[in-house]
């Protein structure tokens, strides 16, 4: 929570910089969108509002730098359908030198005008991982043999696979690029160098950086929706558009481990308030909590499979505390840890939850559920000693009587009292209910409450 809190911080704090550092630029600009790590809905968000700017300042080009090993497939399409739709030539540049393409990576570079890389960059690896919704995943895709790749398992799989080649291809044939290595790329992972992409025609030119890409890039003729245009960049003036508030606020909270631990602080807030009505903090920042990490969630690729086994161990060691036996706790951390590791689905780079999250995670839930919800418990079960709730049932003693009131000695006070049996000076007597300053009593003998 507090380096969600940070990251909101920073993010409101340097929000406007990039409008205000670019607003003195006019038209005839080529403006640079940047995309470092894995593809998602920020990312998403961030192209699209980039392109949209870059529109309005009447950019002649727009330069998509990116160095990404993969991300959701919701979102690689997103960006596609942004860029295709573009009434901007849109140039995408793999860098800085070491930089890579992978998987999604590579949809988007296929679907540019016109491509081109730094040197020791690389591409490809584009298979696609079934995840019922999608991902694309580039780091472990590198290390898949061409069987298990050409081979899908399932026909489920099959149909996955035939329709990321399908994909692939047509965004080849539309920009006139290589579309049986785009294919191979999807069916066994492969890869290549930039000087490799440039001799099988996948890219348009090797550039040493933005200024090197707009000089290579002018003159080249590209389709533009339907029309034919040449490319006019010699000379132009780049200028870089930063994500706003709402595109880094989004890629903090999208990132699964904050968006897991999001989900738990909402969960837990909710449930302390709930033991211990009046507090309102906890409850307060447990349920925004809970609505931005659903939100967050609702924008992953998670597993229900995983919902379901990390609530089923909260309310195992939830439990534990109204029932002590320690195997409610012993399973609802087991249920919780494999709930975890199964809560995003599949493995494409910067979308799973790192190892050392869940371990905190699972050490700090068994505290709370286990040791601080057992005490809240305790304390609500020991006998009240204040209020109406501790004078009734306690004993006293008659200190004046006298057809049928007195006063008695209850609690180290003197009360008015009333009983219907006849009582004397010295005698112990038991509260039986309180009405506004007077106490029913009656002989202390005459009950067998304990």
């Amino acid at each position: 929570m507090a380096q969600f809190l940070a990251a909101l911080l920073a993010a409101l704090t340097l929000a406007l910089m990039p409008r205000v550092a670019c607003a003195e630029n006019g038209e005839g600009s080529a403006v640079v969108l940047t995309i470092d790590g894995a593809i998602g809905p920020a990312s998403a968000e961030y192209v699209h509002d980039g392109l949209a700017e870059a529109r309005r300042r009447q950019a002649k080009a727009i330069v998509l730098a990116m160095d990404t090993p993969g991300g959701l497939s919701s979102s690689m399409r997103a960006i596609i359908a942004d860029m295709l739709a573009s009434p901007i030539p849109v140039l995408v540049y793999v860098s800085p030198a070491g930089a890579r393409a992978a998987s999604a990576g590579t949809y988007i570079l296929y679907a540019s005008q016109f491509a081109a890389m730094a040197p020791s960059t690389h591409l490809g690896a584009a298979t696609p991982v079934q995840l019922g919704g999608g991902l694309f995943g580039g780091g472990g895709q590198e290390k898949k043999n061409e069987k298990s790749a050409t081979a899908p398992s399932t026909p489920e799989e099959a149909k996955v696979l035939n329709d990321a080649v399908a994909y692939i291809r047509s965004l080849a044939q539309l920009r006139g690029r290589n579309a049986e290595w785009a294919e191979k790329a999807v069916r066994e992972a492969a890869t290549l160098t930039a000087r490799e992409a440039l001799d099988k025609h996948v890219i348009n030119a090797i550039a040493n950086d933005v200024p090197d890409l707009l000089r290579q890039a002018d003159g080249h003729k590209v389709k533009v929706g339907q029309r034919d245009v040449t490319l006019k960049t010699r000379g132009l003036p780049a200028v870089s558009i930063a994500p706003d508030w709402r595109s880094q606020i989004l890629a903090v909270i999208t990132n699964p481990n904050i968006a897991y631990l999001l989900l738990l602080a909402g969960i837990y807030g909710i449930m302390f308030e709930f033991f211990s009505p009046g507090a309102y903090f906890p409850g307060v920042l447990g349920g925004i909590a809970l609505l931005v990490g659903l939100y967050a969630m609702n924008l992953l690729p998670i597993n229900y499979a995983g919902i379901g086994l990390l609530l089923l161990g909260v309310g195992m060691m939830a439990a534990e505390a109204f029932a002590p036996s320690g195997v409610l706790a012993l399973g609802g951390i087991a249920a919780f840890v494999l709930g975890s590791l199964f809560l995003f689905r599949g493995e494409a780079p910067g979308f799973a939850l790192s190892w050392p999250v869940i371990a905190a995670a699972a050490v700090v839930s068994a505290g709370f559920l286990v040791i601080a919800l057992a005490a809240v418990v305790r304390a609500h079960r020991r006998r009240v000693t204040i209020g109406d709730p501790a004078l009734i049932g306690s004993e006293g003693q008659v200190l004046r009587w006298e057809n049928g009131e007195g006063e008695v000695h209850v609690h180290g006070e003197r009360w008015h009292a009333r009983a219907a049996a006849p009582l004397s000076p010295g005698q112990q007597v038991r509260v039986v209910e309180r009405r506004n300053l007077t106490l029913l009593i009656e002989p202390a003998t005459s009950t067998t409450k304990s």
